[in-house]
Parts: structure tokens; sequence; C-alpha cells
């Protein structure tokens, strides 16, 4: 009995070491004994971009062809410089007698039904402003409304309008920039 007694003892107090040394390590932060060594700080300067003295090797003007040629028709759109944009005024839609148009087949067939609505089963609507210049290239595209929010509806159809091309709008007889909005409707089939 004594023997039996001795092992039930010694079980005892090997568990209740083995308790306190995990209370320990949990209740301690043993992490703290081992210190390393601090990483040396680096210093970045910012310069603003006028501060930055220009490249001597490098000329200044860079050459835009190698050939000039001379045509009679003057070209339909301006050329501007390295790094000038031009800001076109876009007629809002009440100014714009023939809207743009863009190919309803290839927008569908580049339209990717979002993958988390699908899952869940939900239909959405968008509704988009859409840039246009007078080329008819889309080159600007903003969310205006989006139903149901964050299912992705937004970026799928954002996505399908960047960069795509289609027919200008029309005021008098002359194309325009115009702001166009756009709705695009998501649908389970």
């Amino acid at each position: 009995m004594t023997n039996e007694k001795l092992v039930r003892t010694s079980i005892f107090i090997f568990a209740a070491v083995l308790h306190l040394l995990v209370l320990f390590f949990l209740v301690f932060k043993t992490d703290r004994l081992i210190q390393e060594t601090p990483e040396n700080a680096r210093i970045m300067k910012l310069t603003d971009f006028q501060e930055a003295p220009p490249e001597p090797d490098k000329p200044q003007v860079e050459a835009i062809a190698e050939k000039m040629i001379e045509t009679d028709t003057t070209p339909d759109q301006n050329v501007l410089g390295a790094g000038i944009f031009l800001t076109e005024n876009y007629l809002p839609m009440h100014q714009v007698s023939v809207a743009p148009k863009f190919d309803l087949n290839a927008v569908m067939k580049d339209l990717v039904y979002p993958p988390i609505a699908l899952r869940s089963g939900i239909e959405g609507r968008v509704t988009l402003e859409l840039f246009v210049d007078r080329t008819g290239a889309v080159q600007r595209v903003v969310i205006i409304k989006e139903d149901p929010p964050e299912r992705g509806f937004g970026e799928a159809a954002l996505r399908v309008f960047t960069g795509r091309k289609g027919l200008p709008a029309y005021a008098n007889g002359e194309a325009v920039s115009c702001r166009y909005r756009y709705p695009v409707t998501f649908k389970l089939k």
C-alpha cells in the first residue's frame, strides 16, 4: 500500500510542477529574456523634383521623330509636349444630341459576374458615369451608385469600361466629349 501511495504522490507532484511551469510561461513574458539587437534606423531624404539638379549628360529636349512628314491636311487632334495633359470640357448629357454608343455584345462578353455575389446568389445594379472623349474612348469611369454595395458589382463594371472605345457623342453634328451615365445590371440566369 505504501508503494502505491508513493506512486500516486509522485504523479501528483509531477502534474503540479508541470501546471506551474505552464502558468509561469503564460503569465510571465519569457521573450523579454532573449534580447534582440536593435536594428539601425535607416535615414531617407525626400527631395522635391524641382530641387534635384538636371543631369548634365542627357539633353533637356527629347527628339520626337526621326523624319518629318509633311501633309496637306491638318490633324484632328492637338499635339502636346511630354507631361502636358489636355483637360477637355465634358458636356453633360442634356447638351448632347446623340449619346455615345458601345458594342453591347462586346461589353456583355467582357463583363465578369463577381464571384462573391455569384456564390451568394445576389443580383445587382451599378450606375457608372463615363467620361467619353470626342474619339469615343472612355477616359475615366466613376461609380455613381452600386446596389447592393461591396459585393464586387462596381469593380466588375468599372473593369469592363476602363479603356473601352465606342462611338462618340454628337452635338450639332460634331463629335464632342461628354459625361454619360450608363447603367449596368447583373442578373443570374
